[in-house]
């Protein structure tokens, strides 16, 4: 249903002799009865102009769009994009889009992504407008462009990513045409900018069907480009050397932490378990017998994630956690059948911090074995080592662990000065805090003066 304020802004863009049109996504999602949030218009009236006709009407106006022919607004509840008119081209060696201005609804919807995305309403009124068969693929849930797919692929080649990711949102398939188009066409998205990438790859992997929009990257070979970990992890195998392929574990991995999700998706999570296990590559070695290793590869999988993240701009937060459920992702395994100490528990979660209950759910993902009596007992083995963090959380409030010395308390007993020796005085008490749990001042102090005197800090 279109939204009364679009109708009355139809009004005032007829009232000063010019077209309205609501158009894209709003309209697709309209059709498919999905929430409709932001409103997309376009008209014939220059940017200046749409500014005339709005002033008074809109509660506020941004221009940060308006070289490209886009002007911002907000009404109630309601946030509105007006766009003139236009057309977009990247050159070979460019990676901002040249824009230049149209005359004709048509004209306009022609150069858009996909025919779905190519309908419109013309306000006021609602007349659909539908040129190009938008309404047929959207029955049929089909991916097609307006024109020759390679023409709107050379014009914007991020339109290849933006299939896939509608893939992973919608649940359509991708035309045969198009995919053509788009192994052949592949290379050209690195002409695109990484913060556009990185945009449409989230949005990707928070869709309701992310694996689905993975096999369009990987088939297409935009992976290669934008994600080239994700098949680098098609190991061969062969008869003689025999382990998992990685590439389908990662994607069942995916699928096994989004089924944990509590409050909707976790792009930080989703990363992780599609990551988890990109040091492989790198650190496979045959062994006696047909078996295969893969010695560290948690440690540089957590680098490569680092670095391919950053490369597509991620925000530091999100490379920082992600890079560290990649490291720590192995972790649980050294626990066994519950040999850890108390000390290792506590280590477990000061070093997992702020990503423990996400640490949990990839331990948990990443067990992908068809034996499930050996599932079962993983699952109550991680449910044990969940209960004892539990219990020694209520004793010790394991959140908030700290030495049982604070910083001005070591200079005090060894009477030193601020300084890098007091890190090292701190680090040591930290260690003594998760080895034998809370101490009291006394016997804090004695173990910090010994520590001290070995170190030579000081005398007797």
């Amino acid at each position: 249903m279109i939204p009364a304020e679009a109708e009355r802004l139809g009004g005032l863009f007829a009232a000063a002799g010019h077209e309205l049109a609501l158009v894209g996504g709003p309209v697709r999602d309209a059709l498919l009865r999905r929430p409709v949030a932001d409103l997309d218009f376009t008209t014939d009236a220059p940017p200046e102009r749409i500014l005339e006709v709005i002033d008074g009407w809109a509660d506020a106006v941004w221009t940060i769009g308006i070289e490209f022919g886009t002007v911002g607004l907000r009404k109630g509840e309601h946030l509105m994009e007006v766009t003139t008119y236009r057309s977009e081209s990247y050159d070979p060696k460019s990676r901002k889009p040249e824009v230049s201005y149209g005359t004709s609804l048509v004209e306009d919807l022609r150069r858009r992504d996909f025919a779905v995305n190519a309908m419109a309403a013309r306000l006021p009124g609602n007349e659909f407008v539908d040129p190009f068969g938008g309404l047929e693929d959207l029955k049929a849930k089909r991916l097609r462009t307006p024109g020759l797919p390679e023409d709107s692929f050379n014009d914007d080649p991020l339109r290849m990513l933006r299939a896939a990711r509608f893939v992973a949102q919608l649940g359509f398939t991708v035309d045969p045409a198009v995919m053509a188009a788009m192994k052949e066409m592949s290379g050209r998205i690195e002409i695109v900018s990484a913060e556009r990438v990185q945009a449409e790859l989230s949005k990707l992997l928070c869709g309701p069907y992310p694996r689905a929009g993975l096999a369009v990257l990987d088939a297409s070979g935009l992976a290669a480009h934008v994600l080239p970990e994700l098949p680098a992890l098609r190991l061969e195998i062969d008869e003689h050397h025999r382990h998992k392929d990685v590439y389908e574990h990662s994607l069942i991995v995916l699928d096994q932490a989004i089924a944990q999700e509590e409050d909707g998706p976790d792009l930080v999570l989703r990363l992780a378990a599609l990551l988890h296990d990109i040091g492989k590559p790198r650190t496979r070695a045959h062994l006696p017998g047909g078996r295969v290793s893969f010695h560290h590869h948690e440690v540089v999988g957590a680098k490569l994630t680092k670095k391919r993240l950053m490369a597509l701009k991620y925000p530091k937060d999100v490379v920082s956690d992600v890079s560290r459920l990649v490291e720590l992702h192995l972790r649980f395994h050294g626990y066994g059948e519950g040999e850890w100490t108390d000390s290792a528990v506590r280590r477990y979660v000061r070093d997992a911090g702020h990503l423990l209950p996400r640490l949990h759910k990839l331990t948990r993902a990443d067990c992908t074995t068809r034996n499930r009596r050996k599932a079962e007992r993983l699952a109550r083995t991680y449910d044990a080592l969940e209960e004892r963090i539990a219990r020694l959380a209520d004793e010790e409030e394991l959140g908030r662990i700290r030495p049982d010395l604070d910083g001005v308390e070591i200079q005090e007993v060894l009477g030193i000065k601020p300084g890098p020796l007091v890190g090292r005085a701190y680090k040591f008490l930290l260690d003594l805090r998760l080895d034998k749990g809370p101490q009291d001042k006394e016997t804090a102090k004695e173990a910090l003066l010994a520590w001290a005197r070995d170190e030579g800090v000081l005398d007797g």
